[in-house]
């Protein structure tokens, strides 16, 4: 029996007992030896899987999945999920940009949501005839009626309201509380919706929320909806009848190696989100980001060195945290699998990588199997928040990226070269 017979929510496998990692039907030595390293790898196959477990879940609700863009805004990607229905999570004109450069007959499925929204940024999203607006703030909303004035459109918008609920996640992703710099207090969004309703400027649409990332209980997704939909029979009987609900991602994946069950965690999701909205009928919107594409993706490295210092061991890669920071950033886990495993015994080390400081670590005291210099190894579940927050610290070159499906392989984004990294600067 060979190891692609096991199921397993990773798309990362040994196809033969004694071959190299693959994804899909593509060894990931091939593509290193085609495209050098640091290297991202993605599998489409797992991303159409993971939107079609949302749309699954979701079948009898009128509803959108719409990816969060922040989480890996290759092109090549945005294309694939625009083609299969999804809409877009944005937070910045720039993600606009990329949304309309892959699929700009999607234009009309994306909400734009972030704190700070600047004129340029809603003249372009309402020039392009954007779903809606996730408004963070009252001053927001001024500025969203003003240009729409200027533009002489109306604008469709949502309040972000904090439901104040809490949600087991790191600090830095936890984003629902009334002390956190988004949305708006619950409290407050009452008056707000009567305030504007005889805007001829506005439209309201819907009310948001988002209340953090990398949760992995349902629980909480359904205590922030509850809270909405208080605020909806509220607002309905002041007249106001919202056509959508906008719950925001977050739902988190398992970065270990332990069993994971991706179609149960999204009916859990769906089905506390339902129970919620018991009543109203009108349209579900969700962000998933993390969910849909972090596990579709790894990070190939080379190992350079193996160092012994004292008692530490350390396994220095070419790729470094300028690539991939979140286990900097965030002290975030990744499980790290040589691409041809070695036999002998496994020792624990330390996977670093080139940068200058002692923060460029990929892992620590981390029981791994036997590595070499020149050996090639994979950094699981790098598919979100990886490439999308890589950096040129050091004067390093940003990775190369392809894309796999099935036994296909695609370049979707060159690896840099020195001169696009010099090429606006002067002296």
């Amino acid at each position: 029996m060979t190891k692609s017979s096991v199921k397993s929510p990773r798309p990362f496998q040994h196809l033969e007992s004694d071959g190299p990692l693959c994804c899909g039907q593509v060894s990931l030595e091939s593509l290193a030896r085609r495209h050098g390293t640091p290297l991202y790898v993605y599998s489409a196959d797992q991303i159409m899987e993971r939107l079609g477990l949302f749309q699954k879940a979701l079948t009898g609700r009128d509803h959108l999945v719409c990816y969060a863009v922040k989480a890996n805004s290759a092109l090549a990607i945005l294309k694939l999920l625009a083609d299969r229905g999804a809409g877009f999570d944005i937070v910045s004109g720039g993600e606009l940009e990329r949304v309309l450069a892959a699929a700009p007959e999607a234009a009309g499925r994306v909400v734009y949501s972030g704190v700070g929204k600047t004129p340029p940024e809603i003249d372009l999203a309402l020039s392009a005839g954007i779903l809606a607006f996730n408004v963070e703030s009252e001053a927001e909303l001024e500025l969203l009626a003003a240009r729409a004035r200027k533009l002489k459109t109306t604008a469709r918008f949502a309040l972000r309201v904090n439901p104040d609920v809490f949600a087991e996640t790191h600090p830095y992703i936890s984003t629902g509380l009334r002390e956190h710099k988004f949305g708006i207090d619950i409290r407050k969004a009452l008056a707000i919706y009567k305030e504007v309703a005889r805007n001829r400027w506005l439209a309201a649409y819907g009310i948001s929320f988002h209340i953090g990332s990398q949760i992995r209980s349902a629980e909480p997704f359904g205590a922030a909806m509850e809270r909405v939909k208080k605020l909806l029979r509220q607002l309905a009987r002041e007249g106001i009848a919202l056509q959508a609900v906008d719950a925001g991602g977050g739902l988190g994946i398992d970065y270990h190696s332990g069993k994971f069950d991706a179609a149960a965690k999204v009916r859990e999701y769906a089905a506390a989100l339902e129970k919620a909205l018991d009543g109203f009928e009108g349209r579900l919107l969700i962000e998933p980001g993390r969910f849909l594409v972090a596990q579709a993706g790894a990070l190939v490295a080379r190992v350079l060195q193996v160092k012994r210092s004292g008692n530490k061991t350390f396994v220095i890669t070419d790729a470094a945290m300028n690539d991939l920071i979140r286990p900097a950033l965030y002290q975030a886990h990744h499980e790290i699998v040589p691409v041809r495993p070695r036999a002998g015994k496994a020792r624990i080390v330390d996977v670093v990588g080139p940068v200058c400081e002692t923060g460029d670590f990929f892992a620590r005291d981390r029981k791994l199997a036997p590595l070499e210099p020149g050996d090639l190894i994979a950094l699981l579940d790098a598919g979100a928040y990886g490439m999308a927050q890589s950096s040129n610290y050091n004067t390093r070159l940003r990775p190369a990226e392809v894309l796999i499906e099935g036994s296909k392989a695609w370049l979707i984004r060159r690896r840099e070269t020195m001169a696009d990294l010099l090429a606006p600067e002067t002296f």
